[in-house]
């Protein structure tokens, strides 16, 4: 134990004197400015300063390393230290992208590794632990397991507190007062310098932003709470009236598919809606790109909705201000309010757009019970600009007007606050034996496995239009998918 201590106490000497460890005055991640600033990446250009580092890594977390199966570096300044420490436990050694490709395999994770595999995570520098609770939340998505995260310095400002709150543990091989007291027994630094860092941790908490924190612990136990629910469950715990009734007529009816009808002729989409009617809980249009639209349209889809029990939704994906969406859902060639029972929203124009559409219904004497939206949190569209931020506050926008929102359209189950909220994921697409028939249709969508929205990214209805649309027999194909997706539902709420 002396000797490590010894050891330990070299190397915050020497990473002083090669400039990883900088004092005066610097503006961190979170806006905040340090007296104090560590650039780890530095140690790339010094392999035995590289080395010491990842040996006292392996001492320090001896059996929490024998006892895992993959070490995982957090991108991308701790890579070189995961490696090495990989290297010298005989781990296997897994990487986590910040983001995913857009061709190849489309991994979050690259690697060997089988769900239920343990990890423990690497890291340089902790100040609020966002990065490894990032990295936590890919692992997990993964069905990895993630068992402990070892960091070089702690800087001491609540990263291990909020970690731990959430279940994750951390355990660091120094903390920056720790450095402080061995950079000034070394005669490093001055008595000054070691007040100063002082007073600063004394006075600093770095927050981490609600809207980047997806593997949280609260938003975990509520997607695993969702998932895990069966819909006849989860229409119970509803506040909203419109996914109450389609969870329960999803459950009644045994299906999750949602047929998109995406044709040029109104005849032709009455016909198809006639044909899948049976198997899906909900039929999707776009009547803007109907050729030959008429006021007929409308009622005689809701006839046909009658008669095979589904819902309407108008994919219009209202995105204006809210007397502008107001008169467009009420008014003009479409008046959508009058047949659709479900629209799509885009949440870029803040809550005022959800006081459109309910000043609408207000003014056409209409009921909110009758009518509901989807908020477009994520599209299937290659290059989308839904970024995280973006889906974090359509989140919050469905979580406080439960009064008109049924649910969000979605391509991953993170941080969906409620059980009562209904995910909607469209891009899915299969071949005769379910697996993905294309990854693209060459102008941007791209398509997934039934399973794999229901299983893997949270689906609780899919969205299939040109796999059931272009197929011979649409009938058929609505049956085919029907089943696909109902049986991974059955497996997802049985696990």
């Amino acid at each position: 134990m002396a000797l490590y201590k010894e050891r330990l106490n070299a190397l915050v000497v020497k990473l002083h004197e090669i400039n990883v460890l900088k004092f005066g005055d610097y503006k961190m991640k979170s806006g905040m400015h340090s007296p104090v600033y560590f650039d780890l990446r530095i140690i790339v250009s010094y392999p035995k300063v590289l080395a010491e580092v990842s040996n006292l890594i392996c001492e320090f977390a001896k059996n929490s390393l024998g006892n895992c199966d993959h070490v995982c570096g957090v991108p991308y300044a701790a890579l070189s230290i995961a490696t090495l420490v990989a290297v010298g436990a005989d781990k296997s050694m897994l990487i986590r992208r910040k983001e995913a490709k857009d061709y190849g395999t489309k991994r979050m994770v690259e690697g060997c590794y089988n769900p239920g595999d343990s990890c423990v995570i690497v890291e340089d520098v902790v100040t609020s632990g966002l990065s490894i609770v990032e990295t936590v939340g890919d692992l997990e998505r993964e069905g990895l397991k993630v068992t402990e995260s070892i960091v070089v310095v702690d800087r001491e400002q609540g990263g291990t507190e909020r970690l731990a709150s959430q279940g994750l543990k951390m355990r660091s091989l120094v903390t920056l007062t720790e450095i402080m007291h061995i950079l000034h027994e070394a005669g490093k630094v001055d008595k000054a310098t070691v007040t100063k860092v002082k007073t600063y941790l004394t006075e600093s908490r770095v927050p981490i932003p609600s809207d980047r924190v997806p593997g949280s612990l609260a938003v975990k136990q509520t997607t695993d709470e969702r998932l895990k629910m069966t819909f006849d469950a989860r229409a119970e715990k509803s506040t909203n009236m419109m996914s109450a009734r389609l969870l329960r007529l999803m459950a009644t009816k045994r299906t999750n598919l949602c047929v998109a009808g995406d044709l040029r002729s109104s005849a032709a989409v009455l016909r198809l809606a006639d044909a899948v009617g049976p198997y899906i809980c909900v039929f999707k249009t776009h009547v803007d790109a109907l050729d030959d639209f008429s006021g007929q349209f409308g009622p005689q889809l809701c006839e046909i909705a009658k008669t095979h029990n589904f819902l309407i939704m108008e994919d219009r994906k209202f995105g204006d201000i809210g007397n502008t969406v107001s008169l467009q859902y009420g008014a003009g060639n479409f008046s959508v309010a009058a047949w659709a029972d479900l629209v799509t929203v885009h949440a870029l124009p803040g809550p005022g757009i959800i006081d459109g559409l309910v000043s609408c219904l207000e003014t056409h004497r209409a009921h909110l019970k009758d009518r509901a939206c989807f908020i477009v949190a994520e599209m299937s569209c290659k290059d989308a600009l839904t970024t995280a931020s973006y889906r974090s506050e359509a989140m919050k926008l469905a979580e406080t007007r439960v009064d008109f929102v049924a649910g969000v359209v979605s391509q991953s189950a993170s941080g969906i606050p409620s059980p009562g909220l209904i995910q909607l994921t469209p891009g899915v697409r299969a071949g005769v034996n379910g697996t993905p028939q294309s990854d693209s249709d060459g102008l941007g969508q791209q398509y997934n496995s039934p399973r794999h929205v229901v299983l893997e990214r949270g689906a609780d209805v899919a969205v299939v239009g040109r796999g059931v649309t272009e197929a011979p027999d649409s009938a058929e194909a609505a049956k085919f998918y029907r089943d696909l997706l109902w049986e991974a539902y059955l497996e997802r709420v049985s696990e």
